[in-house]
């Protein structure tokens, strides 16, 4: 009994039934969920390199040859949204997160062109579509921007001004003018907030693709979180890479209320006595869940790469070398936890020779197991994430 009383208590329901009847729904509709991101703006704005960042492909291409090795990237890898110079964005296409296909940013041409002129362009992008806008400009605030931006606000549809770039601004700046960065920003933001006044003055977020950690970022993203449904939020929030200690642990928080939903819908499988179903389900769904956390604290083998130059090789090795995260990579799980998950389920199958009362007990033994060994996993990842993340002194 005391395994359905923590299902009940996990879920805040008064039997069973309903709790694992929530679970089940919330696990379902969170697959179902869709976020659509546009990014918009002029061409050489910086759209497509915010697109990429936000996925987590960064490149340093050579300035001198930044279109021919940008064309080349992304020629090598389709998922890379192409960059450079001139325009490049000439019609509107779609990017998929790399490990969370569900999260989709869509990197849309600028306004005024034969393609998309101004009075249609709204209707020739899909506005519907698109869950909010992030309005990308540099260098100047133009009548163009402007002129999105209006069309957006008529739509009554969220979107977030971003001045990329300033990084390039604070270096010239420094080197030209002998200006501080903190005056730098504060004029870029003062000059962006006077441009936007007609609009109601929505706030000003100064980013640099090159590096996440830096700026405003952090505030975008604490903003467009506050902006979206929870369900929606719970995707943006697995699917950015991890730039902070506190965006670790913002992430922690979201798959740790994921765990009793996934675990309670496991025990639909663990009240059924068939034998052999319930483990294949359970280790099915813990890999899953551990695969997908995995990513999204950035420990896979790409993103490890990115930190190389912040943190030691031979650290980032012996991270590798975790039996949970080998597992993982190899799409297994570790023998500990494959033999809980082996135990719970001969105790599920026992318990459901009991009419009724053992199939309850069979759900609350797969409910507490599963959630167990999902939460032990989260939490031996959660710590390898955060020494990487102390070694990068990213903070």
């Amino acid at each position: 009994m005391d395994d359905i009383r923590a299902l009940l208590e996990d879920s805040g329901e008064c039997t069973e039934e309903r709790a694992i009847a929530k679970a089940k729904g919330i696990v379902d509709g969170s697959k179902k969920v869709v976020l659509n991101i546009a990014v918009t703006g002029e061409s050489g704005a910086g759209k497509s390199s915010l697109v990429n960042a936000i996925r987590g492909l960064t490149s340093k291409p050579e300035r001198k040859n930044a279109d021919a090795t940008a064309a080349a990237t992304a020629a090598a890898n389709p998922e890379w949204a192409e960059t450079g110079s001139t325009e490049t964005t000439m019609e509107v296409n779609m990017y998929p997160h790399p490990t969370m296909p569900n999260v989709r940013f869509w990197d849309l041409p600028g306004i005024g062109s034969t393609q998309f002129p101004e009075k249609t362009y709204l209707k020739n992008v899909k506005f519907e579509r698109y869950d909010f806008f992030i309005l990308v400009s540099c260098n100047r605030f133009t009548e163009t921007d402007l002129k999105i931006a209006n069309n957006i606000k008529k739509q009554k549809k969220n979107f977030y001004f971003v001045r990329s770039k300033v990084d390039n601004d604070v270096r010239n700046d420094s080197e030209n003018e002998g200006r501080k960065e903190e005056e730098v920003l504060h004029n870029i933001r003062k000059k962006c907030e006077g441009n936007l006044s007609k609009l109601g003055g929505p706030p000003v977020f100064l980013i640099t693709s090159r590096d996440l950690t830096k700026f405003d970022f952090p505030a975008l993203v604490e903003t467009l979180k506050r902006d979206l449904p929870s369900e929606k939020r719970n995707a943006l929030e697995q699917s950015l890479p991890v730039f902070s200690m506190q965006s670790l642990d913002d992430k922690y928080s979201a798959f740790k209320a994921l765990v009793w939903a996934m675990s309670g819908a496991s025990g639909v499988i663990g009240a059924t006595p068939l034998p052999g179903l319930s483990f294949a389900v359970d280790t099915a769904m813990v890999l899953s869940f551990l695969t997908g956390v995995y990513h999204s604290f950035g420990l896979d083998d790409k993103a490890l790469e990115k930190l190389s130059e912040r943190v030691d090789k031979k650290i980032l090795d012996e991270v590798k070398e975790s039996e949970l995260m080998q597992g993982i990579a190899k799409s297994m799980l570790t023998s500990s936890m494959l033999t809980k998950l082996g135990v719970a389920s001969s105790v599920e199958v026992m318990s459901c020779v009991i009419p009724v009362v053992g199939n309850f007990a069979a759900a609350g033994v797969s409910f507490v197991t599963t959630r167990g060994v999902m939460q032990q996993g989260l939490d031996d990842l959660y710590q390898v994430a955060k020494k990487v993340l102390e070694m990068a002194n990213l903070q």
